[in-house]
């Protein structure tokens, strides 16, 4: 007996390593990054027992053709959507191309599928009493369409508002049409969910695709954030619908974040946007509106919106295209900061053209794992010259970006290889003076309310600290 079952573990070991060097073979021929595909070819190797499961949940980045499956869904959404004769945007198009500042962002136009738009006005809103009270308010005057997505949608105080709220605007007749992410929502109740449709609210999860290890997958996850009330009013930025995003749950409140209201032609391009997402949850298009008139000035809008079936990374050549054309300063905020290699250098570049490049990062970790890798680039980061912010009073959730003295980006994308290549996101780029001095005016609230790293933090940072940053900074690229 003791001869068969020594056997059978050692049968075990052999194929879970067989196994092992199979997935890091598949890996090796499949993860979108070279610094990713290392990172699990390794591991795989070596500690197949501790990886093996991991890489079947996290790792499989191109499984069952989902890429060109949502490609050809998003295709057909926009023949459908050019059937509507949807686009009047010529003249703003136009008057947007011809902007001097907008023209420095050279590779934009080709970058975002959807164009810079001019005569928009956008509204700064910091910290979630403000986020949700423009929301809700908005959403309480809906007379035609409510288009909502979030990541998370949580059943606590905030999430039961907006339940009562979008149950009352679909009784009034209102079409309202919710869009939350499966596993960003998974503790969103059956009952939450059933309600909503039983009051006439049309609500679906953002899925992956069919199959029993696909319902496991966490990769190609919905991590946009947009209400869009009547065709007139959109909102996005870094907010989910959770007593966290109002400070209430310690202990990483107060709760940091921002996010933005606009009105204007550039509304459209996020119904556009929730369109592409709900047309792959649905196969069906979703009702949109445009406004009987627009602004006639305002700022210079654009919505970028960035996902893992890009034919190109928008998301992380967004901010390189951004870093790079900077003269003066470029000013981020992110919870994470796992760089890879071209933005890195994009940031080391802006420091050796004089650039004032600030990057404010939360000082309380959410995932210790992620916050280790942060911890360790954060620390090169100022060696390279870039200015290093802690945020103290609580934690922060915000991404905003802030180019010289007119241009600011402000969505749900963080700087990490997730949000960068296995994410759908989204961002608002505005080219406005006036709203790039609100944002500097918050920023530099933040930094008055941070702790400048020094090069003793990096001096000081003990031997086994390293180690584990280290180790953790080998595992980024499939954080």
């Amino acid at each position: 007996m003791e001869f068969g079952i020594s056997n059978l573990f050692a049968y075990l070991i052999a194929t879970i390593h067989v196994l092992g060097v199979i997935a890091a073979i598949h890996a090796v021929f499949t993860v979108r990054t070279a610094q990713g595909a290392i990172a699990w070819a390794l591991s795989l190797f070596f500690m197949p027992y501790l990886t093996l499961l991991p890489y079947l949940v996290f790792g499989r980045s191109r499984y069952d053709a989902y890429i060109e499956a949502r490609r050809e869904a998003d295709e057909q959404m926009r023949r459908a959507v050019a059937d509507l004769d949807w686009r009047p945007w010529v003249e703003v198009a136009q008057a947007a191309n011809a902007s001097e500042i907008y023209q420095r962002f050279r590779a934009l136009p080709r970058l975002g599928r959807m164009p810079c738009l001019a005569n928009n006005q956008v509204r700064l809103l910091i910290d979630g009493e403000a986020t949700f009270s423009a929301i809700f308010e908005a959403l309480s005057q809906a007379r035609q369409i409510i288009l909502l997505q979030f990541f998370i949608i949580h059943d606590d105080a905030l999430g039961r508002r907006l339940h009562a709220l979008l149950l009352e605007r679909a009784a009034a007749g209102v079409q309202v049409h919710c869009l939350y992410d499966g596993v960003g929502s998974h503790s969103l109740p059956r009952q939450y969910i059933d309600s909503l449709r039983a009051g006439g609210v049309q609500v679906h999860a953002f899925p992956t695709r069919a199959g029993v290890l696909n319902r496991f997958q966490l990769n190609f996850r919905n991590h946009r954030k947009i209400v869009v009330v009547d065709g007139e009013r959109g909102f996005l930025g870094g907010h989910n619908v959770g007593d966290e995003y109002l400070g209430l749950k310690p202990p990483l409140a107060p709760w940091r974040d921002t996010h933005v209201e606009v009105r204007g032609p550039v509304v459209a391009s996020l119904q556009e946007s929730f369109a592409e997402d709900w047309f792959w949850a649905t196969h069906t298009l979703p009702p949109m509106v445009l406004p009987e008139r627009y602004p006639e000035d305002g700022a210079l809008c654009q919505v970028i919106s960035s996902g893992p079936a890009d034919p190109q990374e928008t998301c992380s050549l967004l901010f390189i295209e951004a870093i790079h054309s900077a003269n003066d300063r470029v000013w981020i905020t992110s919870p994470y900061f796992v760089p890879d290699e071209a933005l890195f250098s994009a940031l080391r570049l802006a420091v050796m053209r004089g650039v004032d490049v600030r990057i404010l990062l939360p000082s309380r970790p959410d995932h210790r794992v992620v916050y280790a890798a942060s911890s360790l680039y954060a620390l090169e980061a100022l060696r390279a010259g870039v200015r290093i912010f802690r945020y103290l009073p609580g934690f922060l959730h915000q991404k905003v970006m802030l180019i010289d003295q007119a241009a600011c980006a402000i969505g749900s994308a963080n700087l990490d290889n997730r949000s960068f290549r296995l994410n759908f996101e989204v961002t608002l780029l505005t080219i406005d003076s006036a709203f790039a001095a609100e944002v500097e005016q918050m920023l530099e609230t933040d930094f008055s309310h941070s702790r400048e790293l020094v090069g003793a933090d990096r001096r000081n940072v003990r031997r086994l600290q390293q180690l584990g940053m280290r180790v953790a900074r080998l595992i980024s690229p499939i954080l």
